[in-house]
């Protein structure tokens, strides 16, 4: 079985696609010793994020054990995790400390 989604850290509440992912598609992947199962709610572009657990509007997205932004309306598990519904911490010019 090809790995479709990979997690990094038991924070984690997203996955990174390994490849293209149809909507519908059961995905398989581990978080540390425990193998999980999400099914994606829309198509998931390679190198994107997808939820697996739930995000609640005002939270933070965790990757890598760490913040990457917060979303800005719920997000369910399955669902894609991008700019329609996060607002990034990093990169951005807009914010001065």
């Amino acid at each position: 079985m090809t790995r479709q989604g990979v997690v990094t850290n038991v924070r984690d509440n997203v996955a990174t696609a390994t490849t293209d992912i149809p909507k519908g598609t059961k995905v398989s992947m581990f978080v540390e010793e425990n193998e999980m199962q999400v099914i994606v709610n829309q198509d998931i572009p390679f190198g994107h994020k997808f939820a697996i657990k739930k995000i609640p509007k005002g939270e933070n997205v965790i990757k890598y054990a760490e913040s990457i932004g917060v979303a800005t309306k719920d997000i369910s598990v399955g669902d894609h995790v991008h700019v329609h519904n996060v607002d990034s911490e990093r990169g951005r010019g807009d914010l001065l400390f």
